[in-house]
């Protein structure tokens, strides 16, 4: 997946139904979902497309519907606040491309088989692995673009995910990504209460806990898989299930990187922002330690202590760094044939966290 996690999991909130999302969600959740799939620019540039394969001239009307689309307009909009050169003679230049016309049947066949997804299912299953205020309120774009990329943008005003109409991603990789995102949009909305468990945290501390965050890519996967049992990687590529098996196995091994960092960030060896911000940065590759680690910590925690009190270490990381060393130390006792690193008193000392019960 090659969404900036990152920026995703720190903050977000939007969604209202369209096109095929005019599922109705039940009373109890229905002021805490609001979703909308916007596929208008994906269509325009269908239809354009098709125009092209039939001989048909394309109209000045036909490119102005296209330009007027929400989801093309906050696109744009994006790539100016990037500081990227984006016109709409360079957009059209792309859409008269012999590359892009020689995908047109491809793309109609994934948008199609997108728009089939049940999208308000997924929000439901998030809202299982979040705290019970929690809200999730987005707008997906499915999006036929020049770059390959896809993000989330503007997410304190009008949170939205762009993503990348790829007829390399089936639906179900497709649903379950949006999954994802959205359990990041949901725990953004309760943000005040994690920041109010972490207020009195000592300022060569805070940065450390504040990339714990990170972990949140773990709680996504996990949360958008359904459960402990349910592989995450079940939708994915055969290379994507090669990479995270390949990346497992290396638990034991990224636990100790991450508890480095950590250690550096508090003892002042990574003494500025962008220091700590660059080597933070470096644990997310495509879907690196902050998944894997995250993901593993969430579901031995879950299993040792239930949902809710998984729900509780994501308002602070350093409970679930606390819990998972009391449930792998079991583990570890349990089976001597397989051994889970724990993070080291050091690191549980300096983060200023202790279990009032270990149970």
């Amino acid at each position: 997946m090659s969404i900036s996690r990152f920026v995703i999991a720190i903050s977000f909130a939007l969604l209202s139904s369209l096109a095929s999302l005019d599922a109705q969600v039940p009373s109890d959740n229905a002021s805490r979902i609001a979703l909308r799939l916007d596929t208008s620019e994906a269509e325009a540039v269908l239809a354009i497309l098709d125009k092209r394969s039939a001989g048909t001239a394309i109209t000045d009307a036909d490119w102005q519907n296209l330009f007027a689309t929400e989801p093309y307009v906050r696109l744009k909009k994006r790539e100016a606040s990037m500081h990227r050169d984006f016109t709409d003679d360079d957009f059209k230049k792309f859409v008269l491309s012999p590359e892009l016309l020689s995908k047109n049947s491809a793309l109609r066949q994934t948008l199609d088989a997108w728009k089939q997804k049940d999208l308000i299912a997924s929000a439901r299953r998030d809202l299982s692995y979040l705290p019970e205020h929690a809200v999730i309120k987005a707008k997906v774009f499915p999006v036929i673009k020049p770059k390959t990329n896809s993000f989330v943008f503007d997410t304190q005003t009008d949170p939205t995910i762009f993503l990348y109409l790829d007829p390399e991603e089936s639906a179900a990789n497709f649903e379950n990504t949006v999954a994802h995102e959205l359990h990041h949009i949901g725990f953004s909305s309760v943000g005040p209460l994690a920041e109010e468990r972490q207020k009195d945290l000592p300022t060569n501390v805070k940065p450390a806990v504040d990339w714990m965050g990170a972990f949140g890519e773990g709680f996504a996967m996990l949360a958008a898989a359904g459960g402990p049992d349910v592989d995450p990687q079940a939708t994915s590529s055969s290379q994507d299930q090669a990479r995270w098996k390949h990346d497992m196995a290396n638990f034991n091994q990224d636990l100790a990187s991450l508890q480095e960092f950590f250690l550096d960030v508090i003892n002042g060896t990574l003494a500025s922002k962008d220091k700590i911000d660059e080597k933070g940065y470096t644990f997310f590759g495509e879907q690196g330690p902050w998944y894997t680690v995250g993901y593993k910590m969430a579901v031995i925690v879950e299993k040792r202590y239930g949902r809710k009190v998984l729900i509780d270490c994501m308002l602070d990381p350093r409970e679930l760094l606390a819990r998972y060393n009391v449930a792998a130390d079991e583990i570890n006792h349990r089976d001597l044939r397989q051994h889970l690193a724990l993070w080291s008193p050091e690191l549980t000392r300096a983060i200023r966290f202790r279990l009032v019960d270990g149970n």
